[in-house]
């Protein structure tokens, strides 16, 4: 892949005695899906943390468009968490005690937002992921994947380069968890965001341009472009 917009080489990450990571290397282009799949314990989240910034890998290198992300400084890399990357958990993480728009609008207003522009974007954004009759309930007042798509329209609220989403799915049945990958590919199609997607669930993994395979922290297989994506955006223009 030629100048990648986001490239890890022979990473390394060590939690205590145990090696999460064991030379993984992976590369993501600009607007390109990938996932990463492998077993529980295969180093895929730790690998998601490095690649955002989140923690710093002991051994290795992480470029983001052509820039060297693991030497940059923590106040550096908070600040792309807020502007170019945008990061989404498994259990969404809003704060319980913000109302959807509000969490939402929570990272535009620390990028300097004044207060009714990150308000009217948020609703936009709560539309888009089909949650704008949402915006007023706190967290514990939605479904599970009411929640998650909030937490999507968080993410993609700031216009990020890159998504990255770490089981996004993985606390939601089976129907909320395609209503939530739709809407997530669906978006950032439209946006021209990256996205890196670490799933356990081969369904999930199916939205991805490219499935990466990791096991013992260490990439099997980079994958092949596949054209099942292109159907699947297919059947969401249809929808």
């Amino acid at each position: 892949m030629s100048n990648p917009l986001l490239a890890a080489h022979g990473l390394v990450k060590a939690h205590g005695p145990t090696r999460a990571l064991r030379g993984a290397s992976i590369e993501l282009a600009a607007g390109e899906v990938v996932s990463v799949t492998g077993p529980s314990g295969s180093g895929k989240s730790t690998l998601l943390h490095c690649l955002a910034g989140i923690v710093r890998p002991d051994i290795g290198t992480v470029e983001y468009d052509g820039a060297r992300l693991d030497l940059l400084p923590e106040k550096r890399l908070s600040e792309l968490r807020r502007t170019e990357f945008g990061v989404v958990f498994q259990f969404g993480q809003l704060i319980p005690e913000l109302t959807a728009a509000d969490n939402v609008a929570l990272p535009l207003l620390l990028a300097g937002t004044p207060r009714s522009a990150a308000r009217e974007r948020a609703g936009d954004w709560l539309e888009r992921f089909g949650v704008r009759e949402q915006e007023a309930k706190r967290p514990g007042e939605m479904s599970g994947g009411e929640a998650q798509r909030v937490a999507l329209a968080r993410a993609m609220a700031t216009d990020p380069r890159i998504v990255f989403a770490d089981e996004p799915t993985g606390a939601l049945d089976s129907l909320a968890g395609e209503q939530v990958m739709s809407a997530l590919i669906r978006t950032a199609r439209e946006s021209g965001t990256a996205v890196l997607l670490v799933t356990h669930d081969a369904q999930v993994a199916a939205y991805a341009d490219r499935e990466v395979s990791l096991r013992d922290g260490t990439v099997l297989d980079h994958g092949l472009p596949s054209t099942a994506p292109a159907a699947l955006r297919a059947q969401e223009v249809s929808r």
